[in-house]
């Protein structure tokens, strides 16, 4: 069971961000876009924290959150949007969602990490 999700379709930033975090003592499992992100998050129930990115193919990391909290009725899992994206509109929809804090890339894992630790306690 992880603790974390990471969604991103990046390869690159999902494995930044993933091996830090599994370096820094967190259990960890991936997610290439928001519809494989969901899939993960139904098979785990072990996951506190989803570290998701907002445009990506098949499912955007906000229509995920959504989904999350609409569809799965899912209010416990803990939500940070990690992006390039900083618009107030985009973060108002994902505060609307339930998103708990929004990132905007680089990943900055030290400043960081005591927070995500937290989140998933």
């Amino acid at each position: 069971m992880a603790q974390i999700l990471v969604v991103d379709d990046s390869s690159t930033v999902r494995d930044e961000v993933s091996t830090f975090l599994r370096n820094s003592g967190l259990s960890v499992a991936t997610a290439v876009d928001g519809k494989d992100g969901l899939s993960k998050l139904q098979a785990d129930p072990g996951i506190k924290l989803i570290v998701c990115d907002v445009n990506m193919p098949n499912m955007d990391g906000l229509t995920m959150v959504e989904k999350i909290r609409g569809e799965l009725g899912n209010k416990s899992v803990n939500l940070i949007m990690l992006t390039t994206e900083s618009s107030p509109n985009m973060k108002e929809r994902g505060k609307a969602a339930g998103v708990k804090g929004w990132i905007v890339k680089p990943f900055n894992g030290p400043a960081v990490l005591d927070a995500f630790k937290k989140l998933v306690n």
